[in-house]
């Protein structure tokens, strides 16, 4: 990564030590893989949408920050 800017890069990078790292948990649902960042036991945010099929990509319950709810990997 090559970082272009007039600001010093102790400033740029004073926090990326700090930055919390996702635990994200990856669901299939049909031919889609999502990751989701567990907010509850069994639900959870989606962050990334990851389908070989690009109407996926335009439905609205797939979108990055909608809630989903799934089965535990033990029912599954």
């Amino acid at each position: 990564m090559i970082l272009y800017s007039i600001i010093p890069m102790e400033t740029v990078f004073e926090n990326m030590e700090q930055v919390e790292k996702q635990e994200l948990k990856e669901i299939s649902l049909g031919h889609a893989t999502m990751l989701i960042e567990q907010t509850g036991p069994f639900e959870g945010k989606i962050v990334r949408l990851i389908s070989p099929d690009p109407q996926d990509y335009l439905k609205e319950q797939f979108a990055p920050g909608q809630k989903i709810q799934f089965q535990p990997e033990w029912l599954a």
